[in-house]
């Protein structure tokens, strides 16, 4: 008995993709045309997909693995995020990032392991530095408000046991270049990323062993005892699918009213010359979150294959549920993004935005992912819950092992969530979040 699913939507994204931007120009990979045969399909081409490639290769001799993504490889949401792959709690549903203790514990650990699996990919497929750097992470503050968030998260650590640094305003300084911060809280065990860069190089590794098809959107899946996924110009026919689409897995029919549609916003700086970063100083690279999960990321980088010294900002959240925003969206957060870059960089003062953008998340209700065996040998790798780049991997690693193994002492303990829990109907979800999220802003103040 066969089941066909139509797939209502595929993923649209407003604004280039900066960190993709700035590099040059991508290896091309093939539009699939006509038909072909595969033991395995990911289908999503980001960080969860990589990963679930990567794990497949692994775990799996002679069985052919095809990955497709709907567009260009990190012109998606993975070329979008701020880039920190983050071991410790980071719950953007919560006040400070953290949650109860026993989750904590748990989480911490997976994301350690996610973390582990990427660096293993990083050494592996030759990635420098400026593109898997693990550095740590730093939490700053610039109001007394920030500077609570950190002390109240410090104390969450000291029951964790998590190793931190405080650091003062003088040596935030010394690190950014601008007298912003008041406070700063170091942790050593997260890793920054050029996002861009590592899916670009993690693809090119993988291609001697997966087969690639970029701007291949699947559009239907006939299920039965062997899969049949249609795409614009041709059909794959696979036993074994693996759905790493983040919040899309809803455009296929699973997870219906489950799953918060949140976007997120970014500015980056053009090149930098020479005068504008001796007249910011500081570090040549560097990375700050906000101490209040509705303020202000904050990247540095230096130049790499090109793209040459920039300032990147992303603040501002919108609950989207169409899994889309327009220009005029992403317009509408210059004002901050610009206010924010002025009141952490006033030695900066005419240095414009080169590249704007809007970026997709997908958050539970109860901050779990959407995971599991949806339909015989249909699994499901989604919901990252606003840590894409750690709970992504984690995510399609474990979509792996499941299809492969059946079990193992992580799956276990990865699979312990519980499912995630039914949303309140429309106008009120959207309604209210967005006048929720607005309220939270108006709260984060200067942070913001």
């Amino acid at each position: 008995m066969t089941r066909t699913i139509k797939v209502s939507k595929t993923p649209k994204d407003t604004g280039p993709a900066g960190w993709n931007q700035i590099l040059t120009a991508a290896r091309a990979y093939p539009q699939l045309q006509g038909d072909i045969q595969a033991d395995w399909v990911v289908v999503g081409g980001g960080f969860a997909g990589i990963a679930a490639a990567r794990r497949l290769s692994q775990l799996t001799q002679n069985e052919s693995i095809v990955l497709v993504d709907a567009n260009r490889l990190a012109e998606g949401p993975a070329g979008r995020n701020s880039g920190f792959m983050i071991d410790l709690p980071h719950d953007l549903n919560s006040e400070t990032y953290a949650g109860a203790q026993d989750e904590d514990r748990k989480q911490i650990h997976l994301n350690r392991t996610a973390i582990d699996f990427a660096r293993e990919m990083a050494q592996e497929f030759g990635m420098p530095k400026q593109v898997f750097d693990p550095c740590g992470k730093v939490t700053g503050a610039g109001s007394s408000r920030g500077e609570k968030h950190i002390d109240s998260y410090i104390k969450h650590l000291e029951i964790l046991g998590e190793s931190h640094r405080l650091m003062d305003a003088a040596e935030m300084k010394r690190w950014t270049g601008t007298d912003f911060y008041s406070k700063g809280l170091f942790t050593p065990g997260a890793v920054v990323i050029q996002p861009a860069a590592f899916i670009r190089m993690a693809a090119e590794g993988l291609s001697k062993r997966v087969d690639i098809y970029e701007n291949t959107p699947v559009t239907a899946m006939e299920l039965g005892s062997e899969h049949l996924l249609t795409t614009p110009a041709g059909r794959i026919r696979a036993r074994n699918v693996i759905l790493a689409v983040n919040g899309h897995i809803q455009s296929f029919g699973f997870f219906p009213r489950q799953l918060l549609h949140v976007f997120t916003y970014a500015s980056m700086t053009r090149k930098l010359s020479r005068d504008e970063q001796q007249r910011l100083g500081g570090a040549a690279d560097w990375g700050v979150l906000p101490a209040d999960p509705m303020g202000t990321t904050v990247r540095r980088c230096s130049d790499f294959m090109g793209s040459g010294d920039r300032v990147t900002v992303r603040n501002r959240f919108t609950l989207n549920q169409s899994m889309e925003i327009s220009e005029r969206e992403v317009a509408g957060v210059i004002r901050a993004h610009d206010k924010a870059f002025s009141a952490r960089f006033p030695m900066l003062e005419g240095v414009e935005m080169e590249h704007r953008w809007g970026g997709r998340l997908c958050l539970s209700w109860n901050s779990v992912p959407a995971f599991g065996e949806l339909e015989e040998r249909v699994y499901s790798a989604a919901c990252q819950n606003g840590l894409g780049t750690v709970k992504g991997t984690m995510s399609g690693m474990m979509a792996a092992e499941l299809a492969v193994k059946g079990s193992s002492q992580l799956l276990d303990e990865f699979r312990s969530y519980d499912k995630p829990r039914q949303l309140p109907p429309e106008p009120f979800l959207s309604v209210g979040a967005n006048i929720n999220l607005r309220w939270k802003e108006w709260l984060a103040g200067v942070e913001l």
